[in-house]
């Protein structure tokens, strides 16, 4: 007997292809379309969009087909805004709460992106973007800021991670990232949270001059 494709299965698939950038902001989710792909009836996909609607990943009206989401200028403003001030908080517990062994992780991780840095791989160094910012969050030690910080990353994920199609962005990332780094090393929060509330400006900064470009 087969296993059917189930509600999660779906919304997890879609999440996964709209947060890599592989559905775009804007693009029209068809039910019909969907439901074929993944040989289902509409009730598992419907219910897939219901839970990514939820989520703030897809736009859904009624009568109309869900759309990925896609911010005006000042909503994304606004989410970018809190984004700063959730992952500086991220960055500042961590510089106070990091045990020696999550340090020394953090580092090697940054030491490991200046190669993919140096290969100018943006594919690989947006993955190891994520594992660089998911340490900092869990080094914060705090489950509940963790959550949200998570929630409101993956709203903004196909707009930050659009920004390393920015010529040089790579470099200026990593160097960015050092300063974080350096900061949570020597346990300095306010110097932690200043760097990181600096590198998600940045991060906006970056990814308007490229929508705009």
């Amino acid at each position: 007997m087969l296993k059917r494709t189930s509600a999660e299965e779906i919304r997890r698939d879609l999440a996964s292809r709209i947060i890599g950038g592989i559905l775009a902001p804007g693009v029209a989710l068809d039910e019909t379309l969907l439901a074929a792909e993944f040989a289902v009836s509409r009730t598992p996909v419907r219910e897939a969009l219901r839970l990514l609607a939820a989520s703030g990943l897809v736009d859904q009206r009624p009568h109309a087909k869900a759309l990925v989401a896609k911010p005006d200028a000042e909503a994304l403003a606004g989410m970018f805004e809190v984004m700063g001030y959730l992952e500086a908080l991220c960055a500042g517990l961590s510089a106070l709460a990091m045990k020696a062994p999550e340090r020394e992780a953090l580092d090697a991780l940054h030491q490991e992106m200046a190669g993919i840095v140096h290969a100018g791989d943006a594919a690989r160094y947006a993955e190891a973007n994520d594992a660089f910012h998911t340490a900092i969050y869990e080094g914060a030690h705090n489950g509940y800021l963790n959550d949200i910080t998570r929630s409101t990353r993956q709203r903004l994920q196909p707009f930050r991670r659009a920004q390393f199609g920015a010529r040089g962005r790579l470099a200026r990332s990593h160097a960015e990232h050092g300063a974080v780094v350096e900061a949570i090393l020597r346990g300095d929060r306010e110097a932690a949270e200043a760097a990181m509330r600096r590198h998600i400006s940045i991060v906006e900064d970056s990814y308007q001059r490229l929508a705009s470009g």
